[in-house]
């Protein structure tokens, strides 16, 4: 979509030959009368631009734009033009205090609004795009961060490429700390969506009676708290990519919402009566299996034939060795660059540990290990002894059994397996249990043994 906008002028011909003007561009025009209809569409749904009279017979424009300001926080707000056939130098002033970007004086043509709507939407996606990317913002890798040579690796990255150029919906799959967020980044990045940000939704650490008020976006009153309107992530995506992780976790309320977007690319805000229509690429990405979620009712069958389009599955790390050498190279010389240690780089045993070991972790591991090894490491090349120092999530199966005696040794395994279960799942005890293959409540049992949660 162009972009949204709220045209508001008390006057019907100018309604009409500005609205006329505006939607013959593409964009999506609303149109109010009066001062008190134009707060009303702005209470109802969000916006990207307000095309505002000044005076008008109830209130002024000037009004309008001061209880946005009271009630709507800046990073909310539309972009802003004023216009005006009593136009004042004080006014003025007002105008651009209360996020005003320009002030048009009657009579004006068309073609000069039409200039300035362009450039006011340029910046506001701008604005929203730079507000993402330093929100979100990663250290830049070698190709998009994703680091390796093996076969299975470069299949990832020729798929990547090549579902790039369109627009079709992808679902990444595979084990947590694969890498799964550094393909989507890779996708949006070559596609031609890519001025447009790339707006992330993690599903799994948004409260559940939260996240359809995020993903769709919300009109003030809509429920108790929501004191002004706000836009969700698909409106802020609308041009670009969505990037929802952890799918698997959506509830299945959301997810029928979720379907119908795919579908038809159309919403409704929480509490809003009008339909909003988005042009946004969908990347999904999860560590579950949505068919074994299908076939426990869990999971809704036609979101995952919507979502698996374009199909991607992140091998494991433990599946591709040899890359492990050219990973932990890379991360000696982020994390020492960034620590500001002269460390050269691993002796051939850490290596030969490095590479041997299974990595349930995955790629995420391996980077927190070889951080911590760089922090801590007193020399100026990473040892089997300071790669594996104390408080590493795991060690070479040699060196982690603590003694000879047996029972110590199962107790010991009990514990680090639920730790490593609980650092895959993210902290999420029901996904622990899962992966550990134990019931919720068997799970409680060993974390009281063993004061895990203290």
């Amino acid at each position: 979509m162009a972009g949204s906008i709220l045209l508001a002028d008390d006057e019907e011909k100018i309604l009409k030959t500005l609205g006329r003007a505006l939607r013959d561009e593409g964009y999506e025009v609303t149109t109010a009368a009066n001062a008190s209809q134009a707060a009303r569409c702005l209470n109802e749904r969000a916006f990207d631009l307000l095309v505002i009279d000044f005076l008008m017979p109830d209130r002024t424009g000037l009004d309008v734009l001061r209880e946005l300001a009271a009630a709507t926080p800046e990073a909310e707000r539309p972009a802003i033009v004023m216009m005006t056939a009593h136009g004042s130098v004080d006014s003025a002033v007002e105008a651009m205090k209360l996020g005003a970007r320009d002030y048009l004086q009657k009579p004006f043509e068309v073609d000069e609004l039409l200039a300035l709507v362009r450039h006011a939407l340029d910046d506001q996606r701008a604005r929203t795009g730079l507000r993402y990317l330093l929100s979100e913002r990663d250290a830049e890798f070698d190709h998009y961060g994703i680091i390796g040579r093996s076969r299975p690796i470069r299949d990832v990255i020729t798929r990547a490429e090549r579902v790039a150029e369109s627009k079709s919906t992808v679902l990444l799959t595979g084990e947590t700390g694969t890498g799964k967020e550094l393909v989507a980044r890779a996708i949006h990045a070559r596609s031609s969506q890519r001025q447009m940000p790339m707006i992330k939704v993690n599903c799994a650490a948004i409260p559940e009676a939260l996240l359809e008020s995020e993903l769709f976006g919300h009109v003030r009153g809509a429920f108790t708290g929501a004191s002004f309107t706000k836009k969700g992530r698909f409106a802020l995506a609308d041009g670009g990519t969505i990037f929802l992780d952890e799918i698997g976790t959506l509830a299945v309320s959301v997810q029928a919402k979720l379907l119908r977007v795919l579908q038809d690319r159309e919403f409704e805000p929480l509490g809003a009566e009008r339909t909003q229509r988005v042009d946004v690429r969908v990347i999904a990405a999860t560590n579950r299996d949505l068919r074994q979620l299908v076939a426990e009712d869990k999971f809704l069958e036609d979101l995952f034939y919507r979502l698996n389009v374009i199909p991607i599955e992140m091998p494991p790390l433990r599946e591709r060795p040899e890359d492990i050498p050219l990973l932990v190279d890379h991360f000696v010389r982020r994390f020492a660059e960034r620590t500001g240690r002269k460390i050269e780089g691993v002796d051939d045993k850490a290596m030969a540990d490095l590479t041997a070991y299974g990595w349930p972790g995955n790629v995420r591991e391996l980077e927190n290990t070889i951080e911590r090894a760089v922090v801590l490491s007193t020399g100026t090349r990473l040892t089997s002894q300071s790669v594996w120092l104390i408080g590493a999530t795991a060690a070479p199966a040699a060196a982690a059994v603590p003694s000879l005696k047996l029972h110590p040794n199962l107790e010991w395994a009990e514990r680090e397996t639920m730790r490593r279960a609980l650092a895959q799942a993210r902290g999420v005890k029901k996904d622990a249990a899962e992966l550990m293959g134990i019931s919720q409540r068997a799970l409680s049992h060993y974390l009281a043994k063993y004061r895990i949660d203290d």
